[in-house]
Formats: C-alpha cells, sequence, structure tokens
C-alpha cells in the first residue's frame, strides 16, 4: 500500500511541475494583456485631452476591451488552474497523513512487543528453544531484521512528516497566491465595466456624425484602391520580366529567391513595423464600429502609435516603390522575394526605390492627424505576389 501511495505521490509532483509550466504560459499572456493595455492607456490619455469622440478614440476603446476580456480569461484559467493544484494538494496531504497514522500505529506496536520482549534471558531462551540449529538460525536473522524494520520505519516517519509539513505549507501559498489572483478577476472585470460605460458614450457620440463617418471611410476606401494599384503595378512588371525567361509568377535573383524563403521562414517571428504599436483595426472583412450594416474591408492592419513614432522595415529585402497616395500621405512598398510588405500614411520617408535595406531599419515617420486628436495610425500590409495575408499570422507575438 505504502508503494502505490508513494508512486502516486510522486505521479501528482510530476503533475506539479507540468501544470507549473502551465500557470507561467499564463501568467505570461497576462503579462502581454496588460503591457497593451498600458500602452492603450497611454494613447487614450492623449485622446482624452480633447474630450470630442472620434473614430479612433472608439477602435482604441474597443481594442482595450478585448485586450482586457484576453487578460480576464487569462486570470480564470489561472484561478482554475491553482484550484486543481489545490485540490491535488489537498490529496497528497490528506494521503501523506493517512500514510504517516498508519506507520506510527505499526511502529507503537513494534515498540510496545520489544518492551515486553526486552530481557534478554528471554531472548536467549528463545534461541535455545529451537528445534534445531537451522530454526535458531532462523530467529536469529529474524530478529536483526526486526531491528533493522524498527529502524527503517523510524526513517520512513521522519521523510514522510518533512515532506507532510513542506507540502502543508505549499497548499496555504497556494491558497494565498489563488485569493489574491481572485481579487485581481474582480478589479480587472470593473475596469471592464467603466471602459464599456466609456464606449458606449463615444459610440452614441459619433452616431450623431453620420454623415462625417461615411465620407472618412470613402476616402479610406480609395486610398485602400490606389494602394492595392501600386502593388498590382509591382507584381506585374516583375511577373512580365520573368515571363521572358519562360518564368511564372515574379521574376527574382538568387539574393530575392534566399529572402523570400527566409521570410517565409519566420512566420509568426518578424519584427513590429513600429517599436510600439496597438492594432485597432484587423485584417479582412468586418462591421464598421458605428455604421450599421456597413462593412469595412482592411488588407492589412493599423496599428495606433505614439506621435513621432518610426515605421521601420520588418525584414530585409528591396525597395520597390516610394510614392504619393491622394489623402493619405507617402507609402513604401518592399519586396522580400515573392513577399511584398506595405507601410502606408508616412511623411518624412528616408528611402528611395532600389535601396537594400534590413529589418528594423527606418523608412519613414507616420503622420499624425490633428484633426483626430494627433491619431498616429499606420496602415501595414503583407502580401505574396496577388494574395493578401493577414499580417498577425506573421508579426512576433
Amino acid at each position: 500500500m505504502k508503494a502505490t501511495i508513494l508512486a502516486l505521490f510522486f505521479l501528482l509532483c510530476a503533475g506539479f511541475s507540468l501544470s507549473g509550466q502551465s500557470l507561467e504560459e499564463l501568467r505570461k499572456k497576462k503579462q502581454s494583456a496588460s503591457d497593451e493595455i498600458r500602452y492603450t492607456n497611454e494613447l487614450l490619455g492623449r485622446v482624452n485631452e480633447n474630450q470630442k469622440a472620434t473614430l479612433g478614440k472608439l477602435r482604441l476603446l474597443n481594442r482595450q476591451i478585448e485586450q482586457r476580456n484576453h487578460l480576464i480569461s487569462a486570470i480564470s484559467s489561472e484561478v482554475s488552474l491553482l484550484q486543481m493544484l489545490i485540490d491535488d494538494n489537498t490529496l497528497v496531504v490528506e494521503m501523506l497523513t493517512s500514510d504517516l497514522e498508519k506507520i506510527r500505529q505499526e511502529y507503537a506496536a513494534m515498540v510496545r512487543f520489544a518492551w515486553k520482549n526486552r530481557n534478554l534471558s528471554d531472548k536467549i531462551l528463545f534461541f535455545l528453544s529451537a528445534e534445531n540449529f537451522n530454526q535458531a538460525f532462523q530467529r536469529v536473522v529474524w530478529f536483526r531484521q526486526y531491528a533493522d524494520f524498527r529502524e527503517k520505519q523510524s526513517e520512513i516517519m521522519a521523510s514522510l512528516q518533512i515532506i507532510l509539513t513542506r507540502k502543508v505549507s505549499d497548499l496555504r501559498i497556494q491558497q494565498l497566491v489563488q485569493q489574491g489572483v481572485i481579487s485581481e478577476k474582480q478589479e480587472e472585470n470593473r475596469k471592464l465595466a467603466m471602459h464599456k460605460k466609456q464606449q458606449d458614450l463615444v459610440a452614441k457620440d459619433l452616431q450623431k456624425k453620420k454623415s462625417d463617418l461615411q465620407n472618412k471611410l470613402t476616402r479610406q476606401r480609395r486610398i485602400e484602391q490606389q494602394l492595392a494599384a501600386e502593388i498590382q503595378k509591382v507584381i506585374e512588371e516583375e511577373t512580365r520580366k520573368a515571363s521572358k525567361t519562360g518564368k511564372s509568377g515574379m521574376e527574382m535573383t538568387p539574393e530575392q529567391q534566399l529572402a523570400g524563403s527566409s521570410f517565409e521562414q519566420n512566420r509568426r517571428r518578424i519584427p513590429w513595423p513600429v517599436e510600439k504599436g496597438v492594432i485597432t483595426e484587423k485584417f479582412g472583412i468586418h462591421p464598421h464600429p458605428v455604421l450599421e450594416k456597413v462593412t469595412v474591408n482592411n488588407n492589412g492592419v493599423s496599428i495606433a502609435t505614439s506621435p513621432g513614432a518610426k515605421a521601420r522595415a520588418v525584414f530585409n529585402g528591396e525597395i520597390s516603390r516610394v510614392f504619393g497616395i491622394t489623402g493619405g500621405n507617402l507609402a513604401i512598398i518592399i519586396r522580400h522575394g515573392h513577399y511584398l510588405t506595405v507601410y502606408s500614411n508616412l511623411v518624412n520617408v528616408t528611402v528611395k526605390k532600389g535601396e537594400q535595406i534590413v529589418a528594423r531599419q527606418s523608412l519613414g515617420t507616420v503622420y499624425s492627424d490633428p484633426e483626430e486628436d494627433n491619431k498616429t495610425l499606420l496602415k501595414f500590409q503583407i502580401w505574396k505576389e496577388s494574395q493578401k495575408l493577414d499580417p498577425e499570422d506573421w508579426l512576433a507575438r
């Protein structure tokens, strides 16, 4: 029975180790969400200096609420995992306590037996009363084994007591940690409710500006069309060059082939196109945050950042285009083999067509819109030839 209990105990210890890894992962997620919420608060702090409702402010609030929900979800998982650890530790404590009590009872019985048979003459008579030499020898061996067993029982009790004391201490610590995490969750829920109220107020104010929002959406669609047209030009030019040599797709030098292969291998690991930012508009088709029955089709992601922030290349490559967009400032297309990265809404661009650039190299300054509380928004896209890709599948977490 003791062997079974000890085996189960070691299995539980292994489970604690695995749970420890899960706790570490959850805490990393919590830290990541908390960092983004903190930065979003910084951006909202600048916006709130001017109390007027803007679409940029609403999108920041939407993102903050999304991250707050992620944070609460991670905290809930942490509470559940801690409860599992507490339950497991409680089971171990109960098992150890039961096993220790049984060993103590066995040991007490042995001590009583030894006390009753402590007289040396009784031991000698016990040996001499043997029917033959072999039986006498077996009785000597039995006494030695009995003495060894008593000593081992004593050692086992001491070891189990040490383990039990440590496990009781672990259990108390885990219960205190869990209480702290539960309090943290309650505080985050309070903040979430507060942000949702603020979100509702901004959304209601923006409902009064539907005409203005519709005009901005129309302008944004024109900008997206111009960007897509320039990207298509790059693809068509390189495809024509390749067709002259009997190849399909975009023409590539050995260096460009290497860059494309390396880009592909770095999925989910490429650096962000700004040092610090928050994605406020995701890739693809999604509902407009204010206008009913209106959808927005984003060919990339919109990243809110701080005024004066620099856009930077996400990977080694070659500048294919630097061009202006009506109502959208400047844009840059960088080629990485079969892949293209696109950076728009820039001013003070510091690179030129044909230039070889490296990852994290500065490209220009992200434009800050004075009409929208200096909203600083980088539009970032990734294409594989004519296929649009979701940048969030590529950017490092």
